[in-house]
């Protein structure tokens, strides 16, 4: 092409060429080189004018369309904003009695850490919690409603409501509303019918109920672990070290997932908080 360009004559004397109205210079008629250049001028002015909004020739290609004049700066049309990656660690396991909870206090906001010591573990009844993972706003939202509702069947009953209960509340809004929602969750709690529960209610609403269960995106890095160290019949003290050696690792491991570890123990006679600063966790990097 740049040969062809550079051998037609810049300007010259026009004069029709019998090949659909292509011109070619006078006196050159018979060159194949000049009509060829001719031609691929003539196309050229014949095509049509790039849309609106649209990129020149040579410069990258807009993300999406873009209107004359538009406000937003270059990097966002060239580079949109991505949804902000959350993340967490969060488990919990039944024993002889109770259950125990635990979940690290990170809250993530991409790659920033919005909070260094959150709370993940909510209390929803004198013997019910539920570990929050996903967007907290969604789940606090949920936690919210639940204990509302919770609280009036408590009072219908005149009694405290049973674990299965509080988790099908949970597992009604969170299904109800799947397609609007980033929530998973892990119920567990002390009654009188059933002892200690654990219910499990990830992304979708589905409701499980498991003796051993953990959740977020620190969860995946310790599969395995729990997989190797897990046994029935453990008793509290062997479950509170389980689950913060569990815990740890995945902090280790998940850039989503540090802070503190916080646990939770619910049994028949009352609630025993823990925490674990970050510099005393029992497995680190």
């Amino acid at each position: 092409q740049a040969a062809i360009w550079a051998q037609a004559p810049p300007s010259s004397t026009w004069a029709s060429c019998s090949l659909r109205g292509v011109t070619c210079p006078s006196g050159q008629a018979g060159q194949p080189l000049a009509f060829v250049a001719a031609a691929r001028r003539a196309t050229m002015m014949m095509m049509p004018p790039l849309p609106c909004g649209s990129p020149e020739e040579g410069e990258q290609p807009f993300a999406r369309h873009v209107e004359p004049g538009c406000p937003y700066r270059a990097d966002d049309v060239m580079a949109p904003e991505q949804a902000v990656s959350t993340g967490t660690t969060i488990m919990a396991v039944e024993f002889d009695g109770g259950v125990v909870l635990c979940a690290d206090s990170r809250t993530s906001t991409g790659d920033y850490v919005a909070n260094r010591a959150s709370r993940k573990i909510s209390k929803v009844h004198d013997r019910i919690f539920v570990c929050r993972s996903g967007s907290a706003a969604d789940t606090q939202a949920l936690t919210g409603f639940v204990i509302n509702y919770l609280g009036q069947h408590s009072i219908e009953i005149g009694k405290p409501p049973a674990v299965n209960t509080c988790a099908n509340l949970f597992q009604i809004m969170a299904y109800n509303n799947k397609d609007n929602l980033m929530a998973g969750l892990i119920v567990a709690g002390w009654d009188e019918k059933k002892g200690g529960q654990v219910y499990s209610i990830p992304l979708g609403g589905t409701r499980l109920r498991i003796p051993c269960v953990a959740g977020g995106s620190g969860s995946m890095y310790i599969t395995g672990l729990i997989d190797s160290m897990y046994r029935e019949g453990m008793t509290k003290a062997e479950c509170l070290q389980f689950v913060r050696k569990c815990v740890a690792h995945a902090m280790a491991l998940d850039g989503s997932s540090g802070g503190l570890i916080r646990t939770v123990v619910v049994t028949k006679d009352g609630i025993e908080e823990d925490t674990i600063q970050g510099d005393k966790l029992p497995y680190g990097p």
